[in-house]
Order: structure tokens, then sequence, then C-alpha cells
């Protein structure tokens, strides 16, 4: 059985997201229930160095968006980093399941040999396509779901694994 990058890809973000959604849904309604200001949340980090939760969450999707895009051959769209409140960020959430969801499949032929540029700090490097899905973009889209989920259930809230894995 052959894989298309599309099929490797999409459905994966697609389920992470869900389960951050999950996961954020969770939180706000916690936050409510026990009257629990949501900025103490939104702002609580693992360790003084790390990004927020609020941050954990843009870069969650923005690896999902950025991935895709690249993979299908399109521009990443650029989303302000503006939100505040849980609301925004469920929306954002939303918001990259919708993209994601609706790039066509037939653009992702040959994306596993596809030149993918990215600039960093400046610098820009050129990697094949499956190499960045498998080695970039997917680690780091990983990384910044699974902190958020650690921030919040380090904090109180009432999620597990089901609810990561967006199965809940």
């Amino acid at each position: 059985m052959t894989l298309s990058i599309h099929q490797t890809s999409v459905p994966v973000f697609v389920q992470g997201l869900k389960g951050l959604k999950g996961v954020l849904t969770k939180a706000a309604a916690q936050a409510e229930a026990k009257g629990w200001a949501p900025e103490a949340l939104l702002q609580a980090r693992l360790y003084p160095d790390m990004f927020p939760l609020l941050r954990q969450v843009q870069i969650a999707t923005d690896f999902a968006k950025g991935c895709c895009a690249r993979l299908a051959g399109h521009e990443v769209p650029a989303w302000d980093d503006v939100e505040t409140d849980f609301p925004g960020l469920i929306a954002r959430v939303e918001r990259a399941i919708a993209y994601v969801e609706g790039l066509d499949p037939a653009a992702f032929a040959g994306a596993e040999d596809r030149d993918i540029s990215l600039t960093r700090r400046g610098e820009t490097t050129v990697v094949k396509g499956l190499a960045y899905l498998q080695t970039q973009a997917q680690p780091n889209f990983f990384f910044h779901l699974t902190t958020a989920y650690a921030v919040l259930r380090h904090n109180g809230v009432e999620v597990g694994k089901k609810d990561y894995l967006g199965t809940a």
C-alpha cells in the first residue's frame, strides 16, 4: 500500500488540532466553573524560558497550516497573533482545521520531492518536502501541541490522553 504525502500530513494535523480544540474547550469551561482567571491559564508556562499557552497554540496552528500550504505548493497564509482569550484561540484552531482540510489533495502530488524554502533568522535553507514534513514540521507541531496540553494539565485542567488524541 502506498501512502500519499497528503495522507501522511493533513489527517495527522487535523486530528492533533481537533484534540487541541477539545482541550482548550475543556480548559475554558473548567476555568469558568471553578472561578479561575482564564488569563492565568493563557499565560501559564511550564518553565520561565518557555512560551505561554497562548503562544504554544499559535505556533502549533502555524506549523499545521504552514506545512500543508508548502507541501501543496501554496504561499503560507499570514495570520496575526492577536488572540487573547479562549474563544479566540479556539477560533484560530478551527480556522487552521478548515484551511488544512480545504486544500486540494491533488495539489500535494509530488510534494515529497518538492523543494521547500524556509527562512529562519534571516537564513534560507531548502529541504525536500518529505524531509520537511518528517523532520521539521510534524515534530515541531507535536512539540507545541504537547506543551499546550501539558501546561493545562499541570495547572489542574482535567484532561487526559483521549482529549490530547482528539478521541474523547
